[in-house]
This record gives C-alpha cells, sequence and structure tokens, in this order.
C-alpha cells in the first residue's frame, strides 16, 4: 500500500523558500511515511537565515556544505551523494527531490532505475528534463495557491493514484465548497476542450501571484490532457466505451509526470473531468459494498437525422 512507503525528502535549500515547507511535507505525506527529513546549504550565509526558523519544529537535519569556489554549487554534489548513500542502504522506497535544479535530473533518473518512486517539487521555472525524468512532480506554486490552503486546511489531494477511487458519492457529484475564481474560465483547448465553462465551478482553485492555468508555461498544456484522455478511452475502455475515473487518473499519471488537475484550478479529478465538454459521465454503485463509482467516456455525436423521403412524381395521363 502506499501508506507503507518510506520516502526520502531532500531539499536544496539554495533555490527553494521556506515558506512551501508544510506543503512539501504534507503533499509527500499522501504517499507514505517520511523516514529521511535533510536539507541542504551553506547555512554561514545570510541568504538561508528564514530556514533556519522552520528546521527545528519540522525536525529537518540540516546539512553544512561550504561553497569552494565561486560560481559552483557545491551542495547540489552534496545532496546528490547523500541520495545514492540512503539508495544502497535499501531502507527506502522513495525519494522527494525538492529543487528547480536541473542538475538533478539524471539522479531522479538513476534513482527511478533502482526501482525507486521519485516525487520532484520545484517552482514553475524548473525545467523540463528534471520534470520528465521523476515518477510526478509538483509545482510549489500551485500548491501555495490550492483551495485547501484558501480554507486553511492541509492538502489532501497528493498523488492521483487511488485517490480517485474516494471521490464517490456526494464529492463525486460535486459537493465541494464555492471557491472564488480569478480568471480560470477560459477556453485553452480547441472545440470540446472548455476549461470551467458555464456549469459546475465548485472546487475551482484561486490562484495566488497571478497564477492561472494560462500563465504556468512549465505544465503539461490541457489540449495535450484532453488529448492524452481521448486516446486512453479510445484505447483501453470497456465495449461500451467507459472506464473508471481511478483507472484514468493512473494512467494520465504515467503517462505524464506533472499531471496534476490543481495546475488547471481544480481540487478533485472528477471536478476536472466534469469540466471537459467532450466528457459523458457517470455513476455506477458496487453491488458488494453498495459504494458509488464514477465512469466515463467520449461522448458520442449524435446520428444525423434521416433525408425525407421525396414522394414519387405524379405522371400525368393526357386524354385521346
Amino acid at each position: 500500500m502506499a501508506s507503507d512507503n518510506k520516502f526520502a525528502v531532500l531539499i536544496d535549500a539554495d533555490n527553494i523558500s521556506e515558506k512551501y515547507i508544510k506543503f512539501i511535507l504534507n503533499e509527500i505525506s499522501n504517499d507514505g511515511i517520511v523516514t529521511y527529513k535533510r536539507i541542504y546549504g551553506d547555512w554561514t550565509t545570510p541568504n538561508l537565515n528564514p530556514w533556519k526558523t522552520v528546521l527545528l519544529e519540522n525536525c529537518i537535519l540540516p546539512i553544512q556544505q561550504f561553497g569552494y569556489t565561486s560560481r559552483k554549487n557545491s551542495t547540489d554534489t552534496a545532496m546528490i551523494i547523500d541520495a545514492m548513500d540512503i539508495f544502497y542502504t535499501g531502507q527506502v522506497n522513495g525519494f522527494c527531490l525538492v529543487s528547480s535544479d536541473s542538475d538533478f535530473t539524471r539522479l531522479a533518473a538513476r534513482l527511478r532505475e533502482g526501482g525507486m518512486i521519485v516525487v520532484g517539487m520545484g517552482n514553475r521555472q524548473t525545467p523540463k528534463p528534471f520534470i520528465s525524468a521523476c515518477s510526478r512532480f509538483k509545482y510549489l506554486d500551485i500548491l501555495l495557491g490550492s483551495p485547501e490552503r484558501q480554507e486553511g486546511g492541509g492538502l489532501p489531494y497528493g498523488s492521483l493514484t487511488g485517490r480517485a477511487e474516494r471521490e464517490s458519492g456526494a464529492e463525486a457529484a460535486g459537493g465541494g465548497p464555492m471557491i472564488e475564481t480569478a480568471g480560470a474560465y477560459a477556453t485553452v483547448g480547441g472545440e470540446g476542450d472548455r476549461l470551467g465553462g458555464e456549469g459546475d465551478r465548485r472546487g475551482q482553485v484561486k490562484f495566488s501571484d497571478g497564477l492561472t492555468p494560462d500563465t504556468n508555461k512549465s505544465a503539461t498544456h490541457l489540449p495535450t490532457i484532453s488529448g492524452a484522455i481521448r486516446a486512453i478511452l479510445t484505447e483501453s475502455s470497456d465495449d461500451e466505451g467507459w472506464m473508471l475515473i481511478s483507472e484514468l487518473g493512473n494512467r494520465l499519471v504515467k503517462r505524464y509526470s506533472d499531471f496534476d488537475v490543481r495546475n488547471f484550478g481544480f481540487a478533485k479529478l472528477s471536478l476536472f473531468v466534469k469540466s471537459l465538454d467532450f466528457l459523458e459521465i457517470k455513476t455506477a454503485k458496487n453491488p458488494d459494498n453498495n459504494s458509488a463509482h464514477l465512469y466515463l467516456r467520449v461522448k458520442t455525436a449524435p446520428s444525423p437525422a434521416p433525408a425525407p423521403v421525396k414522394a414519387p412524381a405524379r405522371r400525368r395521363i393526357k386524354k385521346a
């Protein structure tokens, strides 16, 4: 089970702000248990002073790394060496690499080659190679503007894997809170790829710092996700075209490591798919435990009305 996975959280303090620490720890707790919490930097420099106030209360071990020469980031090297040392102990199932630095791309790829789950976290300027090298990637600036934060809560929506199954019953019916939005209801894709529209807007995120789905250029764009949804449903649905929403979520995360419905301003996968005009959705009860499950398929185009049949012209017979 995901809750049994053990994770090492390694933070690059040089390019990640301390304001994200609660989001980092809450988010990775959705995937498993954190056994290592380490942060790397030169703690003799004044720019890391804000981090010092949050290390003790979150029980994070600071690792001191002096800069041997100017313009050389020795912190990255120390973090990479520690990651490999932890990997070879065999005591963890995954890593959470918190950085926006592309230097960790090869580390993420090597850890995945060793069978590790690699969750990356960083800002919007994170290079695409590092994002793609991770099993999943979370944008910290989007977590900062999540609906749970606005309501003063935690971050219950983490990995899509297995969590969409819980979006049933009242939740699957769109029973989330009404949240003010900031320009999030714009047409992003082509025809039918409408985000929001005039339908159910519950659970929509109000982004902070002017962040909207259109300004988040580093995330995989909505037209790409829409095309992948169409392809997945076409290739892997049942005979009638239906697929369980949790299965779709799992497949999307496998294809796009940074896929998260919060990137598009939604708190739940069920609300996100309801906003896509080309999908048809139904709720079915499981007869074994009476729980409700959400299914979806691509809408079929209505058959054109048959053309009216014209009566044959009557022939006029001339009288002799």
